[in-house]
């Protein structure tokens, strides 16, 4: 009786594994990678102690940014894109089959793109065609070059300013955000080198400069060096100052994403492109007007930059994390001072120390990482509302953040 037991046991085992087998296709990847069973080593490179942790907790990478469902979203791109530069350095395929999950699931056969709208004209959606860009590139899959035109289709027909600079969404009219430019740039820049030529090339280049110098001229503070989150040029928004359109306080996280976006441009503009060396000029501007709202002792940066002594404010992980990166990646490259790396490095010291939890396990967690904020008719853009949006801890726009820092300060 006992023997025939175990050999229908066995008989079920074998029926399900073939089942599973079936289901899966010929040559198809695993996309669905779990650590949760392993222990993450603290002899391994912040980079991928991090990696390992947001897999740990995003067992697909659709689920990134604390998804329940796929949703086509600029946080996975982020964190996507922080991923292949840990899988170009190790050549660890658990963390390509986790990069190929995300455009695996999202992009249908035609190339259409769940969740995803054209009609919105929303820069957010841009970014993770980085990651599309990428896996094109490995796989030759045409679904996937179909889906990177869908999206650089968006770029024609984005609403823009008098000047040309892109409305941040359709339903956030003649606004421009310090977001857009990181969102929206470094695709436009990859693109254009990878599949333009000629005039068509250069007038693409030329828009994306324009876009930094338009954020230079409208949102930029000549007291500070600092530049405000948003900027209207209608002057209607209820956030605007009325003289200038500006919106009220410097965002730590709104900077970030500025600082990310000229170090990761410059990578695909043209050494002899007019105006590369605007870009130049304004990346040491920014560094220079971001040391000096630095926090002496722990090298960190507060939620509303240079109001650190306020009630309320706090040291927050994104902008901190952004800001360390840009820093690093900007000395790295050749644009910036060696002096920056030093205050980088004491700034990710200040990540580790201040910010930083670790499970049993050694899964590692980010904390006081702001969740979300922008500038809307109940989004006004004052210190209060800014240090009173949720915060959260492992927020992936500073995991994806922490793990480029990290990449770049190994260098």
């Amino acid at each position: 009786m006992k023997s025939l037991k175990l050999i229908t046991v066995l008989i079920l085992s074998l029926s399900v594994f073939s089942c599973k087998e079936k289901v899966k296709k010929a040559g198809e990847k695993d996309t669905a990678v779990n650590t949760s069973n392993h222990i993450i080593s603290s002899d391994l490179k912040w980079s991928e102690r991090m990696l390992l942790s947001e897999m740990n907790r995003f067992p697909e990478s659709w689920m990134l940014d604390f998804h329940d469902k796929p949703k086509w979203s600029y946080p996975n791109g982020l964190v996507l894109n922080a991923a292949k530069r840990v899988y170009d350095q190790t050549g660890k395929e658990k963390y390509y089959d986790y990069i190929y999950g995300y455009p695996d699931t999202m992009i249908n056969p035609d190339g259409s793109i769940k969740t995803y709208s054209l009609e919105k004209q929303n820069l957010d959606m841009l970014k993770s065609g980085d990651v599309l860009l990428y896996v094109y590139e490995k796989t030759g899959e045409e679904r996937f070059k179909n889906a990177i035109e869908l999206l650089r289709s968006q770029i024609d027909t984005q609403p823009r300013t008098s000047e040309g600079g892109f409305w941040h969404k359709k339903r956030y009219p003649h606004q421009m955000w310090l977001d857009g430019l990181f969102m929206a740039e470094p695709f436009y820049a990859a693109y254009t080198q990878k599949y333009s030529e000629g005039e068509t090339a250069n007038k693409a280049y030329a828009d994306i400069i324009n876009q930094f110098d338009l954020i230079q001229k409208h949102s930029y503070d000549s007291k500070t060096g600092l530049l405000y989150h948003g900027w209207d040029e209608s002057k209607e928004q209820i956030w605007a100052d009325k003289e200038t359109g500006v919106s009220p306080n410097f965002w730590s996280r709104a900077m970030g994403w500025y600082g990310m976006a000229l170090v990761d441009v410059l990578d695909y503009i043209p050494e002899n492109q007019e105006g590369k060396d605007r870009l130049i000029k304004y990346l040491n501007q920014f560094a220079e007007a971001i040391v000096n709202v630095q926090d002496e002792e722990t090298g960190l940066w507060y939620q509303v930059l240079d109001q650190g002594d306020r009630e309320g404010n706090y040291l927050e992980a994104t902008g901190s994390s952004m800001f360390a990166y840009t820093l690093a990646k900007g000395v790295n490259d050749g644009y910036l001072p060696e002096k920056y790396l030093d205050v980088a490095k004491k700034a990710f010291r200040g990540i580790t120390e201040n910010l930083i939890s670790i499970e049993e396990n050694g899964v590692i967690n980010l904390n006081q990482c702001c969740a979300v904020a922008g500038l809307s008719a109940d989004r006004d853009g004052s210190f209060d509302y800014y240090i009173n949006e949720q915060k959260r801890s492992n927020d992936p726009k500073g995991t994806g953040a922490f793990i480029l820092t990290s990449l770049e300060l190994d260098k």
